[in-house]
């Protein structure tokens, strides 16, 4: 087990983590709306349909690694080709978080889990960035493809939970520090940046 490997991941997942995507924002903006334990269920929901992504890639990756080493280099190399193209995305967009309470709608718990959930689960950019994000980190050469995809998974699940969790109790001082510090979204677009690209050269290099 390249044990490397696993903290590579986990700095990268954390790092994707913190920067102020939709994901990020919506939980923000619950938690400041309706209280902190509505961003937590609105988080909860977000890392549980990671898990059918995580599925969806674990089998089908693992079944395309077992079929063909040149079939599994090209889904390399497309992700990694993707990971690049998020990088430009990041650095072509605005750099200002944006946060506003308006149409903010108070929910159930409930509701917002599932919520969370639905936006997750339906969202197939969520598949296509494990797909392009996971196949580079596999960790062991005797443990099964699909058992290192589920600890891949769950890993980054529990990294972005804890990640928006705090974000959902430190909702108000958050928000507050992003409107005081507006040059905070500079530094989180280049670490976003920095680390697309980092991990599409490390995809590219790393062996089977």
């Amino acid at each position: 087990m390249d044990v490397d490997v696993l903290i590579s991941f986990i700095i990268a997942t954390s790092v994707l983590a913190i920067a102020p995507g939709p994901d990020v924002i919506y939980v923000l903006m619950q938690s400041i709306t309706n209280g902190k334990s509505f961003g937590i269920a609105t988080a909860c929901g977000l890392v549980s349909g990671c898990l059918v992504h995580t599925t969806l890639v674990a089998f089908g990756v693992s079944a395309i690694i077992k079929a063909s080493d040149t079939i599994f280099f090209i889904i390399k190399f497309l992700g990694a080709i993707y990971l690049i193209y998020l990088a430009f995305k990041v650095y072509k967009s605005d750099a200002n978080v944006l946060l506003t309470q308006e149409n903010v709608p108070e929910k159930t718990w409930s509701q917002l889990y599932k919520q969370g959930f639905i936006m997750n689960v339906l969202n197939p950019k969520v598949s296509i960035f494990f797909l392009a994000f996971f196949p580079g980190f596999l960790f062991s050469d005797s443990l099964r493809t699909v058992y290192q995809f589920y600890i891949l998974g769950f890993i980054f699940i529990g990294v972005s939970f804890l990640v928006f969790v705090t974000i959902a109790i430190l909702g108000g001082s958050i928000s507050t520090y992003l409107k005081q510090h507006k040059g905070i979204g500079h530094i989180l677009k280049w670490m976003q940046v920095v680390v697309f690209i980092g991990i599409a050269f490390f995809i590219l290099f790393s062996e089977k």
